[in-house]
């Protein structure tokens, strides 16, 4: 699975404000929750669900929220670079700029992991990582990800 499958280049923002995590995932859960035809509410509170479960913030400035949906259909993406990195109680510490928000079919834990694998794999790679956070629009933004 590629990224490109599953995140759409309108799907993807730079410079995003958010004071908080609590905040920050609430925007993001409204943005996709638009974007699938599902109500925001039902999603915030998933998403907050599986990270009160432990932090999606892997580390590195990363982050990787998700959760999954019965009426999710194939995974759904969303990528944002944050204005000012947050508060985020990553397993390193460090405060996190770049989200990466999955909602996912559950249905289907093949798509699932297929899809949390592919976000993990390119974010662990040090150019992209460069590429993401020097990125001065969103079509560079969009391309340092999704790009073979």
């Amino acid at each position: 699975m590629r990224i490109k499958d599953f995140l759409s280049a309108a799907d993807v923002a730079i410079d995003m404000p958010a004071a908080d995590k609590a905040g920050l995932l609430r925007e993001l859960a409204a943005r996709a929750a638009s974007a699938l035809n599902l109500p925001a509410d039902v999603v915030a509170r998933e998403i907050e669900k599986r990270d009160e479960l432990g932090s999606t913030g892997i580390g590195r400035g990363i982050s990787i929220p998700h959760a999954r949906f019965r009426e999710v259909k194939k995974p759904f993406g969303l990528l944002v670079r944050l204005h000012q990195p947050i508060e985020y109680q990553a397993i390193d510490g460090r405060p996190v700029d770049l989200v990466f928000l999955l909602l996912l079919p559950a249905a289907s834990q093949l798509d699932q992991l297929n899809a949390l694998a592919a976000v993990a794999r390119k974010l662990s790679d040090k150019d992209v990582l460069r590429q993401l956070r020097s990125a001065t629009t969103t079509t560079e933004f969009y391309r340092a990800v999704a790009e073979e």
